[in-house]
């Protein structure tokens, strides 16, 4: 299909595979596919080629077409048939004319920008699986501490995008009187990607180190149907293995005046060993909803950092657990600026149970997921920070035996 080749063209990171996209005459419903490529491919020409008198109307009728729950089947046909690495590419060319959009309807105020969360859920035999893009311009400015009048550092945090995929496993055990289902966290990880390349970013930006970090992860898992729901059961909170590390202050002073038997010397030692945890792992119980939440703290006042900001002295002490936060070795995120949170760390399982007269029929379950980004300075010298929240919502299912 043409229109997938030049959508995919409009991505200034695109990378050339080995691999080709599928012919997509055969997929099922392929109506809904060709209107979700041929609509976004009007949505790009619309913001890169038309006439500023026309683009405000025609990308209204162009959003409009593209939130409809058809467009949505169609996107999700669409992401499967061309494979996670086109995925990826994909979303970044759709988001990157986004952000432009965005940018662009802020010097018109009256002009509203276009629905900036494209997400999907995948279930199957034993495993669910969520994917979230946002440009991060788009998502919603919860604390801010001062207007962000840098104009290259406003390019760099701006011109990323959060991607996001949640999977989980899940198992059905056989009791008695009732049966288990059993879903354990198989990986959750949250990337920030720069839509644009890594020359411009430098050039207009502050390059690829200055952009937001995860600071909150938040999932919400529901059965929508609890007529057959017995209880809900969790593990106890984890957390990551503990850092140590000490800090040491010295004061030593020596008096010994000429020609004088009288001297005198002064020392004093502090030593102080502190533990580091970056991030930590809950999960709670509301009804018959699971609650799974990761918090990133701040190393030198214990704060959570999704909820405060750094002190002024912190900002400017390069010693700081937020300076070099790529380069650090102990660094809290993957070197390029993620997190991953994987199941042999967070491997407790949630367990529903269910009482039998539920078998032989499907169970719906609901996630609801928040996602907050964080910026403090890494290598810039400035005293902005922010943090930004995205909320999305899918539905995953389950065939009972």
């Amino acid at each position: 299909m043409g229109f997938v080749d030049v959508v995919l063209n409009y991505n200034a990171k695109r990378t050339t595979y080995s691999f080709q996209i599928q012919n997509l005459t055969s997929t099922s419903n392929l109506k809904d596919v060709f209107n979700l490529a041929f609509f976004t491919f009007v949505f790009l020409i619309c913001i890169y080629e038309a006439p500023t008198s026309l683009r405000t109307t025609c990308l209204k009728t162009v959003k409009d077409q593209l939130v409809t729950c058809r467009s949505r089947q169609g996107s999700k046909l669409l992401m499967v048939q061309l494979g996670s690495n086109l995925e990826e590419q994909w979303m970044r060319s759709l988001n990157l004319a986004i952000t432009n959009w965005i940018i662009e309807t802020k010097a018109f105020q009256h002009l509203k920008s276009p629905s900036p969360l494209f997400s999907y859920a995948f279930s199957t035999q034993g495993l669910w699986k969520v994917h979230i893009y946002c440009p991060v311009i788009a998502m919603e400015m919860e604390t801010v501490n001062s207007a962000l009048t840098d104009e290259r550092l406003f390019f760099s945090l701006n011109y990323h995008q959060l991607e996001g995929v949640i999977q989980f496993n899940h198992r059905i055990y056989v009791r008695e009187k009732w049966f288990n289902i059993a879903v354990n966290i198989d990986n959750v990880r949250c990337d920030i990607i720069r839509l644009v390349n890594e020359t411009l970013l430098s050039e207009r930006g502050m390059g690829d180190e200055e952009k937001h970090f995860p600071s909150r992860i938040s999932l919400q898992l529901t059965p929508t149907v609890q007529s057959n729901i017995l209880m809900v059961s969790v593990q106890k909170s984890s957390e990551n293995p503990l850092r140590e590390f000490e800090v040491e202050k010295g004061i030593e002073a020596t008096i010994e005046p000429p020609n004088t038997f009288f001297g005198l010397k002064v020392s004093a030692n502090e030593t102080t060993t502190k533990s580091m945890k970056p991030w930590k792992f809950e999960e709670s119980v509301h009804g018959y909803s699971a609650n799974l939440t990761w918090f990133l703290h701040d190393a030198d006042d214990g704060r959570e950092v999704s909820s405060s900001k750094p002190s002024k002295v912190s900002m400017m002490s390069p010693r700081a657990w937020f300076k070099n936060r790529y380069s650090n070795a102990f660094r809290p995120f993957t070197k390029q600026g993620g997190v991953v949170f994987a199941g042999d760390s967070y491997g407790q399982s949630v367990l529903w149970k269910v009482d039998k007269r539920a078998f032989g029929k499907m169970m719906e379950f609901e996630i609801k997921g928040c996602v907050w980004l964080t910026y403090w300075p890494n290598k810039h010298h400035t005293f902005y920070s922010d943090t930004r929240k995205l909320e999305f919502k899918e539905m995953l299912y389950l065939n009972l035996p």
